[in-house]
């Protein structure tokens, strides 16, 4: 029978320019294993013993050198199935409001850049990311009632 493991997340890191919400997307380092090259949002790991949405802040910060100012819980969760493990993954997903927009990358990524909806959702790489990316933005403009559980920054 399959598992069900929950050890990555995923965050949608946007900012406010004027009056038009931008997402952040991230390219691959072409060495990065596995999907080399392609543009993505923040990604990551959940460490031993830590807590979904810290890994979400954490990962924000290491990959991209931003402060998150606000952190949401989008009302989904991701999942894919691995056949050579058998395994089922759940994802959460994370949406961080940052202030500032100057990136600075590790070397997970070689480029990055602030798009708007549109244009963002047309770059994503994975076609679930463009799914949430849609559901994110209906929330943040108001098509649709917000939803999203804010979590304190001062955990």
């Amino acid at each position: 029978m399959a598992d069900i493991v929950s050890r990555y997340i995923e965050c949608y890191v946007y900012k406010k320019f004027d009056d038009v919400i931008k997402y952040l997307l991230l390219k691959r380092s072409p060495e990065k294993q596995p999907y080399p090259g392609i543009w993505q949002i923040v990604t990551g790991k959940i460490e031993e013993e830590e807590k979904a949405y810290n890994t979400a802040l954490r990962e924000v910060t290491e990959e991209t050198g931003l402060k998150p100012v606000k952190c949401y819980v989008a009302p989904k969760i991701n999942e894919f199935y691995t056949p050579h493990n058998d395994n089922i993954y759940l994802i959460p997903v994370f949406v961080i409001n940052v202030k500032d927009e100057d990136v600075i990358l590790s070397e997970e990524h070689t480029h990055f850049e602030w798009l708007d909806f549109k244009s963002a959702y047309e770059r994503i790489h994975w076609y679930s990311q463009k799914e949430n990316l849609k559901i994110i933005d209906d929330l943040l403009t108001g098509k649709v009632e917000n939803t999203m559980i804010e979590i304190s920054l001062s955990f």
